[in-house]
């Protein structure tokens, strides 16, 4: 019996979105195996705490799991190769969004294929529903009150509403008027 094709989908997941849930269904589709590492990474100042976010990230994978595919959470807060190592896994996922991901997403998987040339990068286009969020501009919608419903499971957005209180809401009324990012 081979190996089972084991892949690591690392990130800060600070909140976990759409987007992220799109790249776990689809990596698990090939993978025998897919762990998503949540890197503790205090230097980003996260929202919610690495707890928090591996729990919200368990409930999110819940159906996957029923529907028999092999995911786990693990936080980590050290190389993500050495971590790779770790768990056995030879492949890193990550999602691309747009163009201007790739630069940055191509540079970091030619020093993990330095540091470590058996473990594979494998790049998944966001799909086109998903292509646009980003967890950061999740978080400015939720604290200026807009409505992050399209964005989150329902899960997610109670949370997000925990943490900018009741006022910020993203059922209030004011927020259907749609998201108020500030402006650059």
């Amino acid at each position: 019996m081979s190996d089972p094709r084991t892949g690591v989908y690392p990130g800060t997941f600070d909140p976990i979105t759409k987007g992220h849930i799109d790249i776990i269904t689809r990596a698990t589709g090939v993978l025998d195996r897919l762990i998503v590492a949540v890197a503790q990474n205090p230097d980003k100042g996260p929202l919610f705490s690495t707890d928090e976010r591996v729990a919200m990230i368990e409930a999110e994978v819940g159906p996957l799991r029923a529907a028999g595919r092999r995911v786990e959470v693990r936080a980590f807060d050290n190389l993500l190769i050495h971590f790779a190592r770790q768990v056995g896994a030879h492949i890193i996922v990550r999602g691309l969004r747009a163009v201007s991901d790739f630069e940055y997403e191509f540079q970091m998987a030619t020093m993990n294929a330095r540091l470590d040339p058996e473990i594979e990068t494998v790049f998944l286009s966001a799909s086109e529903r998903q292509q646009f969020i980003a967890a950061r501009l999740v978080k400015e919608i939720a604290r200026l009150g807009g409505d992050v419903s399209q964005f989150v499971s329902p899960a997610v957005e109670a949370r997000l509403a925990t943490v900018f209180g009741p006022g910020q809401n993203p059922g209030n009324s004011p927020a259907k008027a749609g998201p108020r990012l500030r402006k650059v």
